[in-house]
């Protein structure tokens, strides 16, 4: 199966494959970077060609800093996606956003401190833009397709990624609440500046499951009551991708695709050679 895939799907915690997939194929892309989390698995979702990859590895064996998120993306830009979904589970910052509710961010905050942050290095320097983190066109199909699952949808907010794997102390929680950020992860950074990078439209779907520990007449969050609240999501996340694989939206131009186009400040005869073929289908301007 060759077909071009009208979407790519991250699977955080709690979505570790895509049910109904058809014509399954396993690919394993060779990228400068090593391997992806896990195999990109490739199929057909009522009728339309999809490419999923399992963040966390198959059985969620990666902790947010250990996945390799520069070879996670380069592998869905390798088999030819142009769209990203990522799904991953959030705490709440906010006593309005409630646990089982889901939010589509439109900002990013990068509290990590000791992870890969960029493709271009090592001779081929470039500066993306990046303030507005979450492609536009793919937040607007995200909430076309939770409208009719249901869900309580939260359009617009603002994520902190933290480096974990460790849960937020009170002080930490609290801090993140006075500089009025909504939601907290582990993973969204550096993978949406990555794919900004290698020009992918990229949006996140964001599974509250907790209100982390700042909230005193809620108990602290634990794996027990996040995995408790995305088994009751996952259903409606996997219909909210089936509706987005529908939407004629995902064939539309957009900026992100030509993200990098005036981006690199090297000088074009200073370019190493090596950077050149590492970058290879990232580098074409």
């Amino acid at each position: 199966m060759n077909e071009t895939p009208v979407l790519g799907v991250i699977g955080g915690s709690g979505l570790y494959e895509l049910p109904g997939l058809t014509n399954v194929q396993m690919v394993h892309p060779e990228t400068p970077y090593g391997k992806a989390s896990a195999p990109i698995v490739r199929g057909q979702l009522d009728g339309k060609p999809v490419a999923f990859l399992a963040r966390h590895g198959i059985g969620h064996i990666y902790n947010p800093t250990e996945i390799n998120y520069r070879a996670n993306i380069y592998s869905l830009k390798l088999v030819g996606v142009k769209n990203v979904v990522s799904i991953s589970a959030c705490g709440s910052l906010r006593e309005d956003f409630a646990p089982g509710e889901i939010v589509i961010p439109d900002q990013l905050v990068d509290f990590t401190r000791g992870r890969e942050r960029t493709f271009f290095e090592g001779g081929l320097v470039a500066h993306v833009g990046a303030a507005d983190p979450f492609c536009p066109n793919m937040r607007q199909i995200a909430r076309n397709a939770l409208s009719s699952t249901g869900a309580t949808v939260h359009y617009g907010g603002t994520l902190i990624t933290v480096e974990g794997p460790r849960f937020s102390t009170r002080a930490e929680s609290n801090l993140y609440r006075s500089w009025g950020i909504s939601i907290i992860g582990m993973t969204t950074s550096p993978e949406a500046y990555l794919a900004r990078e290698a020009e992918l439209c990229y949006c996140s779907i964001a599974h509250v499951t907790d209100y982390d520990v700042w909230h005193v007449s809620e108990a602290p969050v634990s794996v027990e009551m996040v995995v408790r609240t995305l088994a009751k999501n996952t259903e409606v996340a996997r219909q909210s991708i089936r509706n987005m694989v529908q939407d004629a939206g995902l064939s539309a131009a957009c900026s992100c695709q030509i993200a990098m186009a005036d981006a690199v400040i090297t000088q074009p005869g200073a370019i190493t050679e090596s950077a050149k073929q590492r970058l290879g289908i990232l580098y074409k301007h």
